[in-house]
């Protein structure tokens, strides 16, 4: 596999309010047990921006389903919803720094749980750094997005203020 296209971890130790917009139009690339590699590319994520951040999981401090969060850029925290949606999400920033971008859509597949079931991502991603992993990361692109932002989706439970941030980036 080249890494020449590979994302370093300095695009990852970033402010989440930067990675989210520019992984827009990168490639997810991932490596299936048969030796193939998928690649989509990324039409729209959404920034979840510390513990001050009441939609963001880390709000509610350090527990076992957030510890990723609190590590270096570059490493993935995945969830499950509902019992049966896994979400991807790409930890962001420094060490004690909670962020993490939400990965909602993928060219020609809409929804976060769709593009986890489509691209066979699972609990047991969790953790895994993107930057040496062999089975998954992402590839810069030569595209040049025009970025859109609304409203986060789904996060009523975070009040107005936080619902209302335009932390949403879509293509």
């Amino acid at each position: 596999m080249p890494d020449c296209k590979r994302l370093k971890r300095d695009f990852y130790t970033r402010d989440v309010l930067e990675v989210a917009p520019a992984l827009l139009s990168k490639i997810l690339a991932i490596a299936k047990p048969d030796g193939t590699i998928s690649r989509y590319y990324v039409t729209e994520t959404e920034a979840y921006r510390g513990s001050e951040d009441l939609a963001c999981h880390a709000c509610k401090g350090r527990t076992p389903r957030t510890e990723v969060m609190f590590q270096k850029g570059g490493l993935i925290y995945v969830y499950l919803v509902y019992g049966i949606h896994w979400m991807f999400n790409v930890v962001t920033g420094k060490v004690n720094e909670p962020q993490a971008v939400l990965i909602r859509s993928l060219k020609g597949c809409t929804g976060p749980g769709r593009l986890t079931k489509i691209s066979g991502i699972d609990g047991s991603f969790y953790g895994e750094d993107l930057v040496s992993s062999e089975r998954i990361w992402f590839e810069d692109s030569t595209l040049t997005p025009v970025i859109k932002t609304g409203e986060r989706i789904g996060i009523d439970y975070a009040g107005d203020y936080w619902k209302r941030k335009p932390w949403r980036f879509y293509i």
